[in-house]
């Protein structure tokens, strides 16, 4: 590896101080290094993938999960492998601590490491006739289809008061079942660890390929998560609410792009064409990893 890029969460490293002292280690070393700039009018963790240059072989991203996610979505169609520094407090994906970086670099100049290629989904969201209705009335043009990417999770929780999600799912064209619940997820096997985990979700190897419904705090005993084949296809449509009015729920692409869905809309979720790969440094195993980080 020889040209480095640096993606960096400002609000974890203010002043880019250890982004710099990064920056002229590699440097030092003999290496390329380019430091991400922030675009005015663009939103912090915002990554415009055609300002990185063509010959860079990996990227660095300081932070923690959040900012790793992030990254992994703006530059999805790059390909090029994720190393992540955790600046934050618990990160599951940013496996190198501040207080390990540079024997954890010269581990990785030497050679010393591995790409894992951890798949990714896609989520398209189709409107239904209470959307496009309500969008017409205010005078907005929108198309009827939008689509995102998730590194971890697509999860469809509750907007504004409290309330319970009545949703329906299907797989492959096939009944599943209808839900109560506060919500939903689909996750990777990479977000096996986050959001699944808390709602009770199970825990999965992340270099499996699979796809796992959780729901969240179901209203019936006997709901648990179910675990798909990684090419089936995911369909979840909202329901209406009691008396006949209409849901206002949010899905959430990695817990941070969010979008407003009614009575009527569908989330279609499916494997990403595209994989993202992480660096590897650690030779432990991941019942090794997964032991520490649950003994925190």
């Amino acid at each position: 590896m020889n040209h480095f890029y640096i993606i960096t969460n400002g609000h974890k490293d203010y002043n880019l101080e250890k982004t710099n002292e990064i920056r002229k280690y590699l440097e030092k070393c003999g290496k390329k290094c380019t430091v991400q700039v922030k675009e005015p009018g663009k939103e912090q963790g915002y990554t415009d993938a055609a300002q990185i240059p063509e010959d860079v072989d990996c990227i660095l991203v300081l932070g923690g999960d959040g900012t790793l996610l992030q990254a992994a979505r703006d530059i999805m169609e790059r390909d090029i492998p994720l190393l992540g520094i955790n600046l934050g407090t618990l990160g599951y994906l940013a496996e190198i601590e501040e207080s390990g970086i540079y024997g954890a670099l010269n581990q990785l100049l030497e050679g010393g490491y591995e790409v894992e290629q951890r798949m990714m989904l896609a989520g398209r969201i189709v409107r239904g006739e209470i959307h496009r209705k309500r969008h017409a009335e205010n005078g907005y043009q929108q198309d009827e289809t939008e689509k995102s990417y998730a590194l971890n999770d697509i999860a469809i929780t509750r907007s504004g008061s409290l309330q319970i999600i009545r949703f329906r799912i299907c797989v492959n064209g096939q009944f599943l079942n209808e839900y109560q619940a506060d919500g939903v997820i689909v996750a990777t096997p990479t977000g096996s660890t986050g959001y699944n985990l808390s709602a009770g979700g199970p825990i999965v190897e992340p270099k499996a390929e699979l796809i796992l419904i959780t729901p969240i705090s179901p209203h019936t005993l006997n709901t648990r998560s179910i675990i798909l084949a990684p090419g089936d296809v995911v369909e979840i449509e909202i329901g209406g609410g009691r008396e006949g009015r209409v849901q206002q729920v949010e899905v959430n692409f990695d817990g941070s792009h969010n979008v407003t869905l009614y009575t009527g809309d569908k989330v279609i979720i499916e494997r990403a064409v595209r994989a993202t790969g992480i660096v590897k440094l650690n030779k432990a195993s991941f019942l090794e990893v997964l032991h520490k980080k649950l003994s925190v």
